[in-house]
């Protein structure tokens, strides 16, 4: 019986939980009986939090004699919280969610040495293993874990204290991972970490992210696209830059870690940009890369945000022309400055998210329409469904998954581009 691990969050949880499947196998978990399920958390806000509690209880509901251990940020910042669970057979770190041994133990559940929370401090960790994976289950593209934690301390987020401070992996176990993926079938990558763009500050030599890319790019010649994970633009090097011009296997889609629109809630939020800087970096980046598409996360609702403030996140969207939209109404969480800021009402908080997301929908339903009549490469993801370079998804009824197919968008439904097989037009 395989390891079932549920996941919650973003994509570098996705790719840590092929590790734990990897790891908690050979250790012997699945061959338990009852078998196990880990429960891979989120901390990013409180209903993250609620909602993994909410999914344990469901698994020993469903499971009743498997083992339940529960890991991933939530687990790390708030181990007490879960290991008071009755359902929860382990608690583990986000160090040791990485380690065989980790499970090693798991077979001798009730004996009373056992220590069912097995956290230790996350700021003490050094390094970042590079815990490779060859392949990446249920999923056309492959992502590659560069870097892990954060040495920033915004004033909303819990995420450092959950993934401790920033570290990187060496180029070369990098480029050496890129490779094995693309000799095993990927024909496009992720880079992915917590804080991409702080990349290979304790490294020797400190490399920037835009030495890491275009590494990549020339000795991996094979690999067909390369992408990136959400980035935070202030610190976008120039190797970075120069690879958005002159890499046409950079793929031209960047998600920016904005979060606000206005100076003030920037700076109340400890952010190190101000909205001029993401506007002037948008300018540069599509004056370097004309078809580049930007997507966003942006944060509605955050304490002491005026409707004066709330409208420059709102104006930023068509100023910057983004896209791909992420909007997150203000969730106050535990443990943070923000929680003690004066929080604004509810009901505000969910009308302002809602008209960011209005916004949001109407910037990218213009976007559909810019691309009808072009000819596009599409990654197939699933039967009928492809993403562009630029990460539009869209329906084509062309390849399997994995595979890059040419279509030609006849138009859209709303939600998705149609694509024709190019093949099919010209004939």
């Amino acid at each position: 019986m395989a390891v079932d691990v549920v996941t919650f969050g973003c994509r570098l949880n996705a790719y840590e939980s092929e590790v734990i499947k990897r790891e908690a196998d050979g250790a012997g978990l699945g061959a338990l009986d009852g078998g196990a399920v880990v429960i891979n958390t989120c901390a990013v806000t409180a209903e993250a939090v609620r909602q993994a509690r909410q999914a344990i209880r469901k698994a020993r509901r469903e499971n009743p004699d498997a083992r339940i251990i529960v890991t991933g940020c939530a687990a790390q910042t708030e181990p007490g919280t879960f290991g008071a669970m009755e359902e929860v057979d382990l608690v583990l770190g986000n160090e040791e969610k990485l380690q065989r041994h980790s499970y090693r133990a798991l077979p001798e559940f009730g004996v009373n040495s056992f220590e069912k929370v097995r956290v230790n401090d996350i700021m003490e960790v050094q390094e970042t293993a590079s815990h490779m994976v060859d392949a990446i289950e249920g999923r056309a593209r492959a992502f590659v874990q560069v870097q892990n934690g954060c040495d920033h301390r915004c004033t909303f987020c819990i995420i450092p204290y959950g993934r401790g401070n920033s570290r990187s992996v060496p180029m070369g176990a990098v480029v050496d991972q890129v490779r094995r993926l693309v000799e095993n079938g990927y024909r496009e990558v992720v880079l992915t970490g917590v804080d991409l763009t702080s990349f290979g500050a304790d490294l020797p030599g400190t490399p920037r992210l835009g030495r890491l890319v275009r590494t990549i790019l020339r000795q991996v010649p094979e690999l067909e696209r390369l992408r990136l994970s959400s980035i935070d633009s202030i610190e976008a090097d120039e190797d970075l830059m120069a690879a958005l011009a002159e890499e046409e296997r950079l793929m031209p889609h960047l998600h920016l870690s904005l979060q606000s629109g206005d100076d003030m809630i920037l700076k109340r939020m400890k952010r190190r940009h101000l909205r001029d800087d993401t506007i002037r970096f948008c300018a540069e980046v599509r004056r370097l890369r004309p078809d580049l598409v930007f997507g966003a996360d942006i944060i509605a609702g955050f304490p002491t945000e005026t409707e004066a403030m709330f409208e420059n996140s709102l104006r930023i969207v068509e100023e910057c022309g983004l896209t791909h939209l992420h909007v997150f109404p203000f969730s106050p969480r535990e443990g943070t400055p923000a929680a003690r800021m004066p929080q604004l009402p509810r009901d505000v908080v969910k009308a302002r998210a809602a008209r960011l997301r209005t916004a949001g929908e109407a910037a990218y339903q213009a976007h559909l329409a810019t691309l009808e009549g072009t000819r596009q490469r599409l990654l197939v993801e699933r039967p009928g469904l492809g993403r562009t370079e630029g990460f539009t998804l869209a329906a084509i009824e062309a390849g399997r998954p994995g595979e890059i197919v040419d279509g030609v968008i006849s138009g859209h439904d709303g939600e998705r581009l149609l694509a024709v097989p190019a093949e099919r037009e010209a004939a």
